[in-house]
């Protein structure tokens, strides 16, 4: 099977292309560096390959290097039988400067080239037409415009495509007269003679960033969208989750009724219904803080933010390019780890990496909605707007931030770790603002359930059996007289100075696989031992048994510091190649949260 590359420069709607060429649901961003490992999918009989967006054959960032090491592996193999290079047609001059680029190395190589000239839609909403035939003339190699996002042009392109891909030797560029012109001379000339004009294009953008890029009112309005993001996660959320709750709890009540009394019913019940039942509750939440992010990244205002961010991060440490991982990682921290690729300093990007596990993640999430619902009253203002759970919730996030930046701190003025000696100025292209587009969006909040309940489902169900079989037998549900009540009182010891017994003992420790396994395993523990009273409801057994309140506190500040994910150790591991740094971080992460978790426990 052959092989069609598709490369372009970042925000030029490539990953939106590759999505309807290949009916995969590839995340969508409207921001530099997003993509940063190759996407693959089938398109027609061919294998059609997304590679990560790249300015130029001249790698600035770790995420350029991949790209264009990958991209000179591929013109050397004979898999390779064509280069789809995609151009943004708003900002013609930029997108050319690569894909003249891409167009010699073709040449040189004997591939066949074809460029979309994609965002097309846009150029007309202005008024403007772009002659594709004579820049196909001037540039040696067949143009077809189409935009990705409304759908014009993309039959065309696909059947171009599909004929291109089938007959790759009639596509090699052409030789043209501008070979020993620069580069940079000839997409000038190019953009000037067919492009819409600049001024055009930024008129109505300059004047939304005179508002949104203010000192003074772009600073309260980014805290304002951050302290909604992270508040509509709760309020937003709620009543989804109470619809997934009742069905839980119905369809657990069904099963108790059906199954006969005896060791099925109770695995049942306690196992399945109290361990993956628990942690089913909070997936809404995963799917609202997915929503949000995603129309931040797709209206364009993530890239605004980041810069809004650069001159506050570099007081710490960092670069103004931390801020996209680090948002990231409240979603997952393994692809903003990844993400942090694109940060030019290898200094900086090692730091923005060893503090992303900081960072409240989306498994976090599932802890903190269960703490905060047992400890803290749902009081509403604002007309219910905005609560006070869902201030707690900001709160713990906030306080991870603040961790993060901290440790940035203590991390930038301790170590010399290749500490540039000329820092590359910062520069980070803003994209015009967009309406985001509905069906990636969904399929990316969807997708964001799917792969987390399929990430986490299988090790809760896991742990969840383990747990339930040693907390069931040899007395048949007695928990007290258990396996498992002999080792968590074991280790009992380690947890009883913060006020938790041997069952948040054994929940913390088996956490350490997924954080969101906490859930699960408390949902199995107090199933089994509520028996038959409480077959659901986790926050009301734990309300009933009295948790403290500085027990529980500290258990969230726990849980906001510690790097309890096997899975980001690992990802750390292989960015950094230090098992020193990963497990480094594992340790002194764990201590520090014991600490104030401590400290909480004692004197709240």
């Amino acid at each position: 099977m052959n092989n069609i590359i598709l490369v372009g420069k970042p925000n030029s709607g490539k990953s939106l292309l590759f999505n309807q060429l290949t009916g995969m649901r590839q995340k969508v961003a409207n921001f530099p560096g997003v993509t940063v490992e190759l996407k693959s999918g089938k398109f027609a009989q061919h294998n059609l390959i997304d590679f990560p967006g790249t300015y130029s054959l001249k790698s600035l960032s770790k995420d350029e290097a991949l790209a264009i090491e990958k991209l000179h592996e591929a013109m050397h193999s004979d898999d390779t039988s064509l280069i789809v290079c995609n151009l943004d047609a708003t900002r013609l001059e930029r997108s050319l400067v690569f894909g003249l680029q891409v167009r010699d190395l073709a040449f040189e190589h004997n591939k066949g080239v074809i460029f979309a000239l994609n965002m097309i839609d846009e150029v007309q909403r202005f008024g403007h037409e772009i002659d594709t035939d004579k820049l196909a003339s001037d540039l040696g190699c067949a143009v077809f415009a189409l935009s990705a996002k409304t759908l014009i042009g993309l039959h065309e392109f696909k059947l171009a495509l599909e004929d291109a891909a089938t007959h790759p030797q009639d596509f090699v560029p052409v030789k043209t007269k501008d070979t020993q012109v620069p580069v940079l001379e000839i997409s000038r000339e190019l953009s000037a003679r067919y492009g819409i004009k600049a001024d055009v294009v930024l008129k109505q953008q300059n004047k939304i960033d005179s508002f949104l890029l203010n000192s003074v009112f772009g600073g309260l309005m980014f805290l304002t969208i951050m302290f909604l993001l992270f508040q509509s996660i709760f309020t937003w959320a709620s009543p989804l989750m109470d619809g997934v709750e009742s069905i839980v709890t119905e369809l657990a009540l069904l099963c108790s009724q059906v199954l006969p009394t005896g060791v099925i019913n109770d695995f049942v019940s306690d196992a399945l219904f109290g361990g993956l039942g628990s942690f089913l509750v909070f997936v809404p939440q995963i799917m609202v803080l997915t929503l949000i992010i995603g129309l931040l990244e797709d209206s364009g205002y993530l890239a605004r933010a980041a810069l809004i961010c650069h001159k506050p991060l570099s007081y710490f440490g960092l670069s103004g390019r931390s801020f996209i991982p680090f948002l990231s990682g409240h979603a997952c921290a393994i692809p903003a780890i990844m993400a942090a690729r694109t940060i030019e300093s290898p200094r900086k990007r090692l730091i923005t990496m060893m503090t992303i596990p900081l960072m409240s993640c989306s498994a976090r999430l599932p802890v903190y909605a269960l703490l905060i619902a047992v400890l803290i009253p749902d009081t509403q203002y604002l007309g219910g707007l905005v609560n006070l759970q869902g201030i707690t919730f900001f709160i713990l996030y906030f306080i991870g931030i603040v961790s993060a930046l901290l440790v940035s701190t203590l991390l930038s003025k301790l170590t010399d770790f290749d500490k540039d000696k000329a820092e590359m100025p910062f520069i980070l292209e803003l994209p015009t603002y967009r309406l985001p587009h509905w069906k990636p969006l969904t399929h990316r909040v969807l997708s964001s359930a799917k792969q987390f309940i399929k990430r986490a489902a299988p090790i809760i169900f896991m742990v969840s059996v383990v747990i339930w079989g040693l907390g069931y037998f040899p007395q048949n549900g007695d928990l007290q007289s258990s396996y498992l009540a002999a080792l968590g009182q074991w280790i009992e010891p380690i947890f009883a100075p913060l006020g938790l017994d041997w069952r948040y003992g054994v929940a913390i420790l088996v956490s350490f696989l997924a954080r969101e396994v906490f859930v699960g395993a408390l949902g199995t523990l107090f199933g089994i031992q509520g028996a038959d009273e409480n077959i659901a409801g986790l926050a009301a057994n734990i309300q009933q048994d009295g948790l403290a309140l500085g027990t529980g506190i500290g258990l969230m500040l726990f849980y906001v510091i510690a790097l309890q994910c096997v899975a980001t150790v690992a990802t750390i591991k292989g960015e950094t190649g230090s098992s020193k740094i990963a497990w480094g971080l594992f340790v002194s992460y764990g201590l520090v949260a014991y600490f104030i978790a401590l400290l909480a426990a004692n004197f709240i």
